[in-house]
């Protein structure tokens, strides 16, 4: 079997695996990232860049670089609850380099942060290299074993970072304990033309027993249809007619689009999952982003999250790396610094799903903002504190990662 030899193995190239590749190679340590696509040309849902990530990469001197890429901006968040419209979130008032939220198709993100991560000489990407599993050397791990091109190859690893994803395979072989939370939702994505406007119309839709996000995109809406956990099947069995029905009373903008849905193929189901590993980390591997903490649409924060988790691990990990030390000790700093922020932001969405989701979509009459929306609605200052909360979250990470001369 081929073997290849590195300092740090990512497993996921993702914004999270992505944007800890940068970090450590920045730092001087030998990095490869195993992503098991051939290109990140896929149909992402989860597109935002929040004020967090806009941040650090102010301070990487990538922001401008970075925004040269395709992208809206959102400056504010309004829902709309019955014929009510509120304004739930002001991020106006913020630092004007990082005081919005760049809708940004993630292939542009990542494609970028590959490119700046190559310009160093230790990192390496590999595409179409499917993780299968981890080496081990008595309990420690010691590097992961992965197909590409037809054949089964290793990778032998100082460090295994796991960042692939909510249906992590790294998670599952590494025998680590997951917690759920339960989820009382799934979702239903699909796309519908719109004709651009002057600014992003990005907007959520609560009716009686009905949830929609619509997102901007620029040329057409990224929707998202939320119905009760397990009804899929159901809803599918009611037939295609129905379903755009129901999306046309929803939503009276997107009516007159709903036969753009011409099959049940444009319409993509999310299992939306609300979960944590109790323990992120074991000798050799450490566990990050969705593989770690998936997170529920709710706020779409979990993208901005996992790449957090990517910087306090650099932080902790990278200079010990690039000096040659040991770090598994430090593996449980880096849990303990970001497991506040999950637990929580979790604890957010958790009682978001039980207080007002689960509610609305019980409802099978006209609704009214529940108390935290009439809140908002009166005071200004109230949105300025969720436009915090949403684009920076509980400890938000700063860069304090060495860097290494080119």
């Amino acid at each position: 079997m081929a073997r290849l030899e590195t300092d740090l193995c990512i497993v996921g190239g993702g914004p999270a695996g992505m944007v800890a590749g940068l970090l450590f190679a920045r730092a001087g340590v030998r990095t490869i990232v195993l992503e098991k696509h051939g290109d990140f040309l896929r149909d992402f849902r989860g597109d935002t860049v929040h004020p967090s990530t806009l941040r650090i990469f102010s301070e990487l001197g990538l922001l401008g670089r970075l925004l040269e890429r395709p992208h809206d901006k959102i400056h504010d968040l309004t829902v709309h609850v019955g014929d009510r419209a509120i304004a739930v979130a002001d991020f106006s008032k913020m630092d004007p380099r990082w005081g919005f939220i760049a809708m940004m198709p993630q292939w542009e993100f990542l494609d970028f942060v590959a490119d700046e991560a190559r310009a160093y000489p230790n990192f390496t990407l590999l595409m179409d290299a499917e993780a299968t599993g981890l080496t081990l050397r008595g309990d420690r791990v010691t590097g992961v074993a992965y197909r590409m091109g037809g054949e089964n190859l290793e990778i032998a690893s100082r460090l295994v970072i796991a960042s692939d994803g909510r249906r992590s395979v790294l998670r599952e072989r590494s025998g680590l304990a997951l917690r759920t939370l339960g989820a009382p939702m799934d979702v239903f994505w699909f796309r519908l033309p719109k004709q651009r406007a002057p600014r992003n119309e990005t907007t959520g839709v609560f009716t009686g027993g009905r949830i929609m996000a619509l997102i901007d995109r620029g040329d057409y809406w990224q929707c998202a249809w939320i119905f009760p956990k397990g009804q899929a099947d159901d809803i599918r069995a009611r037939g295609l007619d129905r379903f755009r029905a129901d999306i046309a009373d929803a939503a009276a903008r997107i009516a007159p689009r709903v036969d753009a849905i011409a099959s049940w193929d444009d319409v993509k189901l999310l299992t939306v999952a609300l979960d944590r590993l109790e323990r992120w980390h074991r000798p050799g591997l450490l566990v990050i982003g969705d593989a770690a903490h998936a997170m529920s649409p709710i706020g779409g924060v979990g993208i901005n999250l996992a790449i957090q988790d990517a910087v306090a691990a650099a932080n902790l990990l990278a200079g010990p790396m690039a000096r040659r030390e040991d770090v598994d000790p430090l593996l449980a700093k880096v849990e303990a610094r970001r497991r506040l922020p999950v637990r929580v932001i979790q604890g957010f969405q958790n009682a978001a799903q039980k207080r007002i989701i689960s509610p609305l979509l019980a409802a099978r009459g006209p609704v009214g903002p529940a108390l935290p929306l009439r809140l908002l609605a009166r005071f200004p200052v109230l949105r300025r504190l969720s436009a915090a909360f949403l684009g920076f979250g509980i400890r938000a990470e700063h860069v304090r990662s060495p860097e290494a001369p080119l």
